[in-house]
């Protein structure tokens, strides 16, 4: 008798630590409030950005519009610097970085994240007056200039790859890359979708675009450690819209059709 009360008494125990679990969980307290709050950086095309009305599109928008449907709820957009996203998620600013972020052993130490929903690479956008470059080895070199953006991937590949070269950091993609075009660096190294589309528009005819990719970053939604309810409710979201067509329809609409491009040009 006194084994079976024990028993009982752990599994009752259990059972409050779950209850406990659930209730101290982000997703119980998106729902309570009846809202999602996704931080994000509207800059990084198409991934977040801003139309001509200053509303805030993208393809990550429209998965947490996607997110935030799914759960019943409203959806709070919080535009947020780059370099101040993760500490707005960790003092309670919003409830999920939905921005392009790509997932890292340093930033997974302050946060955790989902699965991978988009892979990227850093790729170069080359100054014309470099039509003999092949690689970015051929750029590595005392007197040459790499441009990207502060605090980004694309920083840590620059400094990874071009030992030789200058690297000079932006606060944004736009200024980083528009030192190439006006002929005062001699490339910019940021993500592959970006300069694809970078490319397609303003660079078209003025730049030489190095398609291969240079690193492996896969993307994930970035959430407070310690909330094993939202990360699963995530990872089965991303399943789920993967499968049913939803994930395919998103893409189609940012990275294979550019008629977005006339609402934010």
């Amino acid at each position: 008798m006194k084994k079976l009360i024990a028993f009982l008494f752990i599994v009752a125990s259990l059972f409050a630590a779950d209850f406990q679990l659930w209730q101290k969980s982000t997703l119980n307290s998106i729902l309570k409030n009846n809202q999602l709050r996704v931080c994000l950086e509207p800059g990084y095309v198409p991934f977040e950005m801003r139309d001509k009305h200053g509303r805030i599109i993208g393809f990550d928008v429209d998965i947490a519009k996607k997110m935030a449907k799914d759960m019943g709820v409203k959806l709070k957009l919080v535009p947020t610097a780059w370099d101040g996203i993760i500490s707005a998620l960790m003092t309670n600013k919003c409830d999920i970085i939905i921005s392009g972020m790509t997932i890292t052993q340093k930033r997974n130490l302050k946060v955790a994240f989902s699965d991978p929903y988009f892979l990227v690479g850093q790729t170069l956008l080359v100054n014309k007056k470099h039509s003999n470059v092949k690689s970015y080895k051929d750029l590595d070199k005392p007197g040459i200039v790499i441009t990207t953006k502060l605090g980004t991937t694309g920083e840590i590949a620059a400094r990874k790859l071009f030992k030789h070269a200058t690297i000079k950091t932006f606060d944004s993609e736009s200024a980083a890359v528009q030192e190439v075009l006006n002929n005062r660096a001699d490339a910019f190294i940021y993500d592959k979708p970006y300069n694809e589309l970078f490319m397609a528009g303003k660079g078209k005819g003025k730049l030489i675009f190095l398609k291969q990719d240079l690193t492996y970053e896969p993307l994930g939604f970035a959430i407070n450690h310690g909330d094993p309810d939202f990360l699963n409710w995530l990872n089965n979201f991303l399943r789920q819209i993967k499968h049913d067509g939803t994930y395919e329809k998103f893409y189609n609409k940012w990275f294979r059709n550019t008629d977005w491009l006339k609402r934010v040009q």
